[in-house]
């Protein structure tokens, strides 16, 4: 082989690599989302007061969907289902933010569609329906929230139910007013001025009061409660800004 022709052999394999990995990737693109990871939406979009819309997912995360994370080595937590429940009926709980954030990009990932936590404004809009209207408080200083919601929090049963048990909204997502508390992307730390989400100390949780939590607390009895009175179950419910 001529010298020369040896001298471009190198650079031809490097052009047609990287030719290659192109048309992959415009082939992959062009494949759309992976309906095998897709979780099942919520009927109609939830539209916001701005007119945004927003794709919810009709149930919460369930145990069975988070072990294919966990099995597939990108959540680190793996659940277990009690003996009375169903994996794939039972919402998962037990998880904090660092977990759920772990399944956010798998799932994102795998479906290959962009998924992501709602903000607490958008978790108060898609539940606003279907949760009781909030008494009015009975302290209205800032530093006795906790006794406010104390002493004006709803009876929401506090034990896990299958999905289901409880109402569900005219977009058809189902049991926002229920047991599980679902994180969101709000984050709390306590000031006027929010910190970066990489560095917040705790997220807002979207059930029948305002609560925060500690983004590391998968067990809200334990504490770890910043605002409000500790929930029964944390858990999440994706949401995305373009339709599957």
């Amino acid at each position: 082989m001529p010298a020369a022709t040896s001298r471009k052999m190198p650079i031809l394999i490097g052009v047609l690599a990287s030719v290659a990995a192109v048309v992959a990737g415009i082939t992959l693109f062009q494949r759309g989302p992976d309906a095998a990871f897709l979780p099942e939406m919520a009927a109609a979009a939830v539209v916001m007061p701005d007119g945004r819309a927003v794709y919810v997912q009709r149930h919460e995360v369930t145990i069975a969907e988070w072990n294919r994370c966990a099995a597939d080595g990108a959540c680190a937590l793996t659940l277990r289902a009690r003996p009375d429940q169903e994996a794939a009926r039972t919402p998962a709980t037990g998880l904090n933010y660092v977990d759920v954030q772990q399944y956010v990009g798998w799932i994102s990932k795998k479906s290959r569609h962009n998924f992501r936590l709602p903000t607490a404004e958008e978790w108060q809009a898609m539940a606003a329906p279907v949760l009781k209207e909030a008494p009015d408080p009975l302290f209205t200083d800032p530093s006795l929230t906790w006794a406010s919601s104390y002493l004006t929090e709803g009876l929401t049963p506090r034990a896990l139910k299958p999905q289901g048990s409880f109402l569900t909204s005219p977009e058809g997502v189902v049991d926002l007013d229920g047991s599980v508390w679902e994180w969101t992307m709000e984050c709390y730390d306590g000031t006027a001025n929010a910190a970066e989400l990489d560095r917040c100390p705790a997220f807002f949780v979207g059930g029948e009061h305002v609560a925060a939590m500690s983004y590391l607390i998968r067990d809200p009895a334990r504490g770890g409660c910043a605002v409000g009175t500790p929930p029964a179950h944390l858990g999440m419910r994706l949401v995305s800004d373009k339709p599957v």
